[in-house]
């Protein structure tokens, strides 16, 4: 799958989808794309890479607790609008 790198905006081809995907590895291996040999494999951070329309990666791919916000609204019964904070015994 091809991805921008924003800082060079250089492809990178990433071949493993499922560690893309992973919250929990902050980090994907990829090559760039340019020339004629292919380019040895290096690391890549996910929060660096954006799709080719310049959208950045969801954010449940490289924060694996994208959800503590809502899980805790709806533990502790507050509503949308209510501060990020405990109002529970």
């Amino acid at each position: 799958m091809l991805f921008r790198e924003t800082s060079t905006n250089h492809l990178v081809e990433v071949a493993d989808i499922v560690t893309l995907a992973n919250p929990y590895e902050l980090t994907v291996v990829g090559r760039f794309l340019w020339g004629e040999e292919v380019q040895d494999p290096e690391v890549f951070d996910k929060t660096q890479l954006s799709f080719l329309s310049g959208e950045p990666l969801p954010r449940c791919w490289h924060d694996s607790r994208y959800r503590d916000r809502e899980v805790r609204r709806l533990k502790c019964g507050t509503r949308a609008e209510d501060g990020d904070y405990y109002q529970g015994a």
